[in-house]
């Protein structure tokens, strides 16, 4: 038994491939929603259709899925990360310094290491909040981030950490690379974000977007770029990254969001540069403010040294 869906394509989704149209109206992974297409499970407009044919707004899709079809869930694996550093760790918490290329928690389509499962690998039990993949978690950087997150280990510093972010009374702090000097060099952010209407994996400043605020102010001023210390006031996904770009001052390594390539390969970068240097928060027990700190990992401090000597 199969179960045909019949989907229509909105505006925001014209010129999408069929696979990605797919993932986005059924919440399946790119990898799912194409195996469904090379099955010929899928047809647009009554017309049979390949993963990577484009979709146009007006247009129906109709998805036939057979009965135990459905979106994989991501698992935790438990996976050793030698470079995963433990910054501090008690009976409520664990802080983290997060190396580049790890995520924060496994997901679908990603196979590459994350924190959870390297935690679960070194022998730490963290709570059994939140999802099964994600539990623990209660902030999160990006897999091209570096840097600070704190990871709950009892189900009261989950409750109480998660519920302090809400309030915005932890203290997360950037170093970012931009392109360009902002102007002006001292500032505030307030520009909602949402996921981008044509692009998979990507936001962008919208007005349906949820309420996001970044501080930033100038810490070193080179000819072509800028480095800046940034305090996220929300935590909304891609926020630094996002901001900067809609302000034309992108950061450096993130072609993602308009950097230029050419640059970062001077620098020596394969990713943004961007790096959680300090997070600051109120124990979860002792209700003690604690303060951790981040040196920059070897490539962030490259890129600065070859700016610093061609200055």
């Amino acid at each position: 038994m199969s179960e045909v869906k019949a989907l229509p394509i909105p505006e925001g989704l014209e010129g999408e491939r069929v696979d990605a149209a797919i993932a986005r109206l059924l919440g399946f992974s790119r990898t799912r929603a194409a195996d469904l297409a090379a099955g010929g499970a899928v047809t647009l407009d009554q017309r049979p259709v390949g993963k990577s044919d484009r979709v146009s707004a007006g247009q129906w899709l109709e998805v036939s899925m057979p009965a135990d079809f459905g979106p994989r869930k991501a698992t935790v694996r438990p996976q050793l990360i030698e470079n995963l550093g433990i910054v501090y760790d008690d009976s409520e918490i664990v802080v983290v310094d997060k190396p580049v290329g790890v995520a924060a928690h496994p997901s679908v389509g990603w196979d590459g290491p994350d924190v959870v499962s390297g935690l679960a690998a070194a022998g730490y039990r963290i709570s059994t909040s939140g999802a099964p993949e994600r539990q623990g978690i209660v902030q999160r950087l990006d897999v091209g981030t570096s840097g600070l997150m704190v990871v709950a280990k009892s189900e009261r510093a989950y409750t109480v950490l998660k519920q302090a972010f809400r309030d915005r009374t932890v203290d997360k702090t950037y170093h970012a690379l931009v392109q360009g000097l902002p102007d002006p060099v001292e500032g505030t952010i307030e520009a909602p974000i949402g996921r981008h209407p044509n692009h998979d994996y990507k936001f962008a400043v919208m007005n349906s977007g949820r309420p996001s605020t970044t501080h930033y102010e100038l810490l070193e001023a080179f000819p072509a770029t800028s480095l800046l210390t940034v305090h996220l006031e929300t935590g909304r996904t891609h926020q630094i990254r996002v901001h900067f770009s809609a302000l034309h001052r992108p950061l450096v390594g993130d072609p993602l969001y308009g950097a230029d390539p050419g640059l970062a390969k001077k620098l020596g970068l394969e990713r943004q540069w961007l790096h959680a240097v300090e997070l600051g928060l109120t124990h979860p027990g002792s209700g003690e403010w604690m303060t951790f700190t981040s040196p920059y990992p070897a490539d962030l401090q490259h890129a600065l040294d070859v700016l610093r000597a061609s200055d």
